[in-house]
C-alpha cells in the first residue's frame, strides 16, 4: 500500500520536529520554507527541502504540492502566512490540511477558511504535562480521537477482590476493557474472563472517554 506523502509549510521547532518525526518512519517529506538556515536543518532527514515562499501559490504548484496528501502549515506566529499556506494547499487540493495557530483566535480563522485541524501546541503540550502530573493509577493513555483514548491502568484499590461482572466497568464508568497486563511476564492477555477477580497491582488495558476517565483517575483513591 502506498504510503502518505507530507508537505510541510514553515520549519521552526514545530515543523522541524514534524519533518524528522515523519521521515524517521519512512515518509516521503517536502519541507518548506524561507529561511535557508531552517531548510538546511531538515535537508538531511527531509525527502526533499526547499527554499521559498508558501504565500506563492505557483510555487507550490510548481513543487508537484497537489500530489501530496497531506499538507502541514506550521507557522503559528503570522496569521497573514498562515492563512494563505492554508488557502492555497486548499485551493491546489491537498486533501488534508493541518494547521498550527498561536491563539484561539487564530485557530478560530484558520479552521474557517478550511484546515481541517489546527494544533495550538504550547497550549496542548501543557494541558498534557498538568493531566500527567494529576494521574494517580494512569500509566499510559493514547488518544484516538477528541473524545476517546486507549488507557492502561493500575487498578484502584476499590477495585481489588471485585469481577469485572460484578463492577460492571462499561455502565458505571463508560469503561471498556480490552486485556490485562501479566504482572510477571509484561505480556497483554487480550481473552479475559468477564468472572476475573481482580487483584492488587493488576494493570488493564482499556477504551475510554479521555475526560471521563480522566477526571475519574485524578479523584478516586489509589
Amino acid at each position: 500500500m502506498k504510503s502518505r506523502q507530507y508537505v510541510v509549510l514553515g520549519l521552526g521547532v514545530f515543523g522541524s520536529t514534524i519533518t524528522k518525526t515523519l521521515s524517521q518512519f519512512g515518509c516521503e517529506v517536502l519541507a518548506v520554507d524561507k529561511d535557508p538556515e531552517c531548510v538546511q536543518r531538515v535537508s538531511e532527514f527531509a525527502t526533499k527541502a526547499v527554499i521559498g515562499d508558501i504565500t506563492d501559490q505557483q510555487f507550490l504548484i510548481d513543487l508537484g504540492v497537489e500530489e501530496f496528501d497531506v499538507g502541514i502549515v506550521a507557522i503559528g506566529n503570522h496569521l497573514e502566512e498562515s492563512l494563505l499556506g492554508v488557502l492555497n494547499l486548499k485551493e491546489i487540493g491537498v486533501p488534508y490540511i493541518i494547521a498550527k495557530a498561536k491563539n484561539k483566535r487564530f485557530k478560530v480563522v484558520l479552521e474557517k477558511i478550511g484546515a481541517d485541524r489546527v494544533c495550538r501546541p504550547e497550549k496542548e503540550m501543557g494541558e498534557r504535562v498538568a493531566r500527567s502530573l494529576l494521574r494517580k493509577n494512569i500509566t499510559d493513555l493514547i488518544e484516538l480521537d477528541d473524545n476517546y483514548s486507549v488507557v492502561e491502568m493500575k487498578v484502584p484499590q476499590a477495585w481489588v477482590g471485585h469481577s469485572l461482572t460484578a463492577l460492571n466497568l462499561r455502565k458505571n464508568y463508560g469503561i471498556n476493557v480490552l486485556g490485562i497486563r501479566d504482572e510477571d511476564t509484561h505480556k497483554l492477555d487480550l481473552s479475559i474472563d468477564p468472572q476475573y477477580v481482580i487483584r492488587m497491582d493488576d494493570h488493564f488495558l482499556m477504551i475510554a472517554e479521555t475526560d471521563r476517565i480522566e477526571k475519574f483517575d485524578y479523584l478516586v483513591e489509589s
